[in-house]
C-alpha cells in the first residue's frame, strides 16, 4: 500500500511536467483562425489533467500521513506525520497555508486588483468576463485563464503560478505546523533549543524574497508586458525565487523531524538509565 501512495503522487508529478512540455510544442506553431478551437480544446485539457493530477497527489500524501500514523516508526515521514497529528498543529496548518496561497496570489497576480486600471481599456469585454487564453508563452506560462469579475477585480490563473500557489502554500504550512510542535517541545524541557524551535518559521515566505527584489530593482516599469498586469521578465524572477525556496522548504521539516527524533532517543536512553 505504501508504494502504492507513492506511485500516486509520481504520476501525478509526472502528468504535471509531460503536460508543461506537451503545450509548449504550441509556442512554435503557425496560430491560425482554423488552429484556435483545437488549442482551447487543448488548453481545457491541459487544466484537467492539472487538477487531476493534484487531486492524485493530494490522495496519495493523505494515505501516506494516514499510513504513517497507524503504522509508527522511527521514519522521517513517520516523525513529521505524527509531529502534526494533532488539533493545533493541523489548525496551524490550515491558516498558514491559506494565509501564505492569498498572499502569494496577490503577488503573483492570481489575484488582480488594480483600482486604477479599466480591463476594458486593454480590449477586454465588459465584465463579468471569463476567457482562456491557449497560446503562446514559455512552457508553463500558457495556457492562461482571464476572469473579471469588475473592471478593477478579476483572476489571472497561470499553470505554473497554480502549481507554485498549491505546493509552496502546502510546505509552508507544514513547516508552521512542525515549527509549533518544536516550540511545544522546548517549552516542555526538550533539548531542541531555539535555534531548532524557530528553524521553519525563517523559511515561511518564500514570496517575499521575489517581491521584495523586483521592488527593490524596479522591473517591469520599462518591459514590454506579456499580459494585462504583469511584465514577463518580472513574473520569471518572482517564479525563479520561489522554485529555489521549494528545497529549503522541503529540507527545513527534515530536519527539525531529525531533531525531534534525536530528542526521543535521548529521552528513551535516559529513562533506561
Amino acid at each position: 500500500m505504501g508504494r502504492s501512495n507513492v506511485a500516486l503522487i509520481l504520476i501525478g508529478f509526472l502528468a504535471i511536467a509531460v503536460t508543461f512540455l506537451a503545450y509548449a510544442k504550441n509556442s512554435s506553431l503557425i496560430i491560425t483562425p482554423a488552429a484556435m478551437p483545437a488549442l482551447q480544446r487543448l488548453a481545457i485539457a491541459t487544466y484537467l489533467v492539472l487538477l487531476v493530477s493534484f487531486g492524485a497527489i493530494g490522495w496519495g500524501l493523505y494515505k501516506t500521513y494516514k499510513r504513517k500514523i497507524l503504522v509508527s516508526d522511527s521514519s522521517i515521514l513517520s516523525i513529521i506525520s505524527n509531529a502534526i497529528n494533532n488539533k493545533r498543529s493541523k489548525q496551524i496548518f490550515v491558516i498558514s497555508a491559506i494565509g501564505y496561497g492569498l498572499f502569494f496570489a496577490f503577488t503573483s497576480g492570481i489575484i488582480i486588483y488594480k483600482p486604477d486600471i479599466n480591463a476594458t481599456d486593454y480590449g477586454f469585454p465588459k465584465p463579468p468576463h471569463a476567457e482562456l487564453s491557449p497560446c503562446c508563452d514559455l512552457p508553463g506560462y500558457m495556457p492562461m485563464i482571464f476572469v473579471f469579475f469588475t473592471e478593477h477585480v478579476g483572476l489571472q490563473i497561470i499553470p505554473l503560478n497554480l502549481l507554485l500557489l498549491v505546493a509552496v502554500s502546502f510546505l509552508v504550512g507544514l513547516n508552521f505546523a512542525i515549527s509549533s510542535t518544536v516550540f511545544a517541545l522546548v517549552k516542555s524541557g526538550g533539548k531542541l533549543g531555539a535555534v531548532g524551535a524557530i528553524t521553519g518559521l525563517f523559511v515561511g515566505c518564500p514570496t517575499c524574497a521575489g517581491t521584495a527584489f523586483t521592488m527593490l530593482f524596479g522591473f517591469g516599469t520599462g518591459v514590454t508586458t506579456f499580459t494585462l498586469f504583469l511584465t514577463s521578465f518580472e513574473a520569471q524572477v518572482q517564479t525563479l525565487f520561489i522554485a529555489i525556496s521549494i528545497p529549503v522548504l522541503l529540507i527545513t521539516p527534515i530536519m527539525m523531524a531529525k531533531k525531534i527524533r534525536s530528542q526521543n532517543e535521548s529521552c528513551a536512553v535516559d529513562s533506561k538509565q
